[in-house]
């Protein structure tokens, strides 16, 4: 099993590649999109803004190669915080400084990322810390083996709202009722962090990791 980890200029990467090593893979950096091909499942890492990661992503040609690899090739891909909301349709994030409504994202699991105040968050904005995840009913995928409420360790201001309440995986509580995780066919996404939520986050990689492809 050979697991990718895209960097496209973004940081976070090694604390990724580490909970990876953990749960026992020998993961894989990829630098060009060419290096798509060579990895079995692939792990979007994602930190800061979504509009920059954006530009990141187009200047580097990602995008049309993920379509190729987990669109065209079924890939499972695994998009963490901002790459999980770089899986959305846009964003809000950034686009307004240039007179642009929204930034165009991914599109792989249709919504919007918006921030947490504008949803009608009355807490503290970055939302930052440890907070109780509750998977929805149904087939739990990325959740095999993990308690309902159990914490995970978040970072964020924006949050992912998925045009269909079927590819929400799993919710967390902070003012408002936020999506955790989304999954769409072999594209799943986490707003949390996991490879820095410990146990509970390793299992989920390694449910990753072990889930059988669409």
């Amino acid at each position: 099993m050979k697991v990718g980890v895209i960097d496209y200029g973004v940081g976070n990467l090694g604390s990724v590649l580490r909970a990876l090593e953990t749960v026992g893979v020998a993961p894989q950096l990829l630098a060009r999109p060419e290096d798509l091909r060579e990895a079995d499942r692939l792990v979007l890492p994602g930190v800061g803004n979504f509009r920059d990661c954006v530009r990141l992503l187009e200047a580097g040609a990602w995008p049309q190669a993920l379509r190729e690899q987990v669109l065209g090739s079924g890939k499972p891909l695994l998009g963490i915080c901002v790459g999980m909301q770089l899986l959305a349709s846009s964003s809000t994030e950034g686009a307004d400084a240039e007179g642009a409504l929204e930034t165009p994202g991914l599109d792989f699991v249709p919504g919007r990322v918006e921030n947490l105040r504008r949803l009608g968050c009355g807490l503290r904005v970055p939302h930052v810390g440890w907070n109780e995840v509750t998977s929805t009913p149904g087939e739990r995928g990325l959740f095999v083996g993990i308690p309902d409420c159990t914490d995970f360790y978040f970072v964020h201001s924006y949050a992912f709202v998925p045009e269909n309440p079927a590819d929400l995986l799993a919710t967390t509580h902070y003012g408002i009722t936020i999506a955790a995780a989304v999954r769409r066919n072999q594209v799943w996404g986490t707003q949390f962090h996991p490879e820095k939520s410990s146990r509970a986050g390793f299992r989920l990689l390694r449910n990753f990791v072990e889930a059988p492809a669409c």
